[in-house]
């Protein structure tokens, strides 16, 4: 047991005032939002506007990025993720990500799953084989490649390549996913079986995705916080925000006014 797993009661995300700086540039001003455990939620707006960066700020991403100032809090399960005291390695472990392109590394299939596992210690053949099989299962992938794990990652279709990256990340047994527009490059009918891959998901572990989609946030959010020039400008259930939005920037940017 590590000490993520005292530490995470719960998967639920709060993030309080929080401000970032690259440099002299603001990127995010004082952002607020709470996202529940076992929920899926979006992140939209406008490129550029902060919504990635925000979602690195929740595994502390950002931290590689020469010059980054953050000042805030970030809580999962009402740990402050920032503290002097918080193993990065283990946070992200707990909080996993998916990034925008497919990025399986130049090795077999089995191995880009196994790889988390062999990094926290596991070297047993079968407890490696319980893990790749039942991370692949829960990618809705393992019956597309389970006559070919000693095969290339990288002769996966882009859209197998995706489910394969999200099998490696769910490898870690994290409690949150975090997922940078993972449909953005693909076909409709990988997205729909990633958009019907995250509906499971969501059940077992807290999802936030950032997506330039509105229909796909419509689809499979539960709530949903629009971005704009670093701030959010308004949060809530997903029906109320695309229905009753309260904010007239909001409205104008789901009915395609700018954006």
């Amino acid at each position: 047991m590590d000490n993520l797993d005292w530490a995470f009661p719960s998967s639920a995300v709060e993030v309080k005032d929080l401000t970032l700086h690259y440099g002299p540039y603001e990127a995010l001003k004082r952002v607020s939002l709470k996202a529940k455990a076992k929920e899926l939620t979006a992140l939209i707006g406008p490129s550029g506007c902060g919504k990635s960066t925000f979602l690195r700020s929740l595994n502390r991403m950002n931290d590689l990025i020469v010059g980054c100032k953050i000042e805030g809090q970030v809580l999962i399960g009402g740990v402050d993720i920032y503290a002097k005291k918080m193993d990065v390695s283990l946070l992200r472990k707990r909080v996993g990500m998916v990034f925008q392109k497919p990025n399986p590394f130049p090795m077999s299939i089995y191995d880009n799953i196994a790889f988390a596992p062999r990094t926290f210690g596991i070297r047993k053949k079968e407890e490696l084989d319980a893990i790749v099989i039942a991370s692949l299962r829960k990618a809705s992938i393992f019956e597309e490649v389970k006559d070919r794990l000693r095969e290339s990652a990288l002769a996966l279709s882009g859209g197998q390549q995706q489910r394969l990256c999200i099998a490696r990340a769910l490898a870690a047994s994290p409690q949150i996913l975090l997922l940078d527009e993972p449909t953005s490059a693909l076909d409709p009918i990988s997205t729909a079986k990633i958009e019907d891959l995250l509906a499971v998901l969501k059940s077992t572990v807290t999802i936030i995705i950032v997506t330039h989609n509105l229909q796909q946030a419509g689809r499979i959010a539960d709530t949903t916080a629009f971005f704009l020039l670093g701030e959010i400008v308004e949060s809530g259930t997903t029906e109320d925000l695309f229905r009753r939005p309260k904010d007239k920037r909001t409205e104008n940017y789901i009915t395609g006014r700018f954006g």
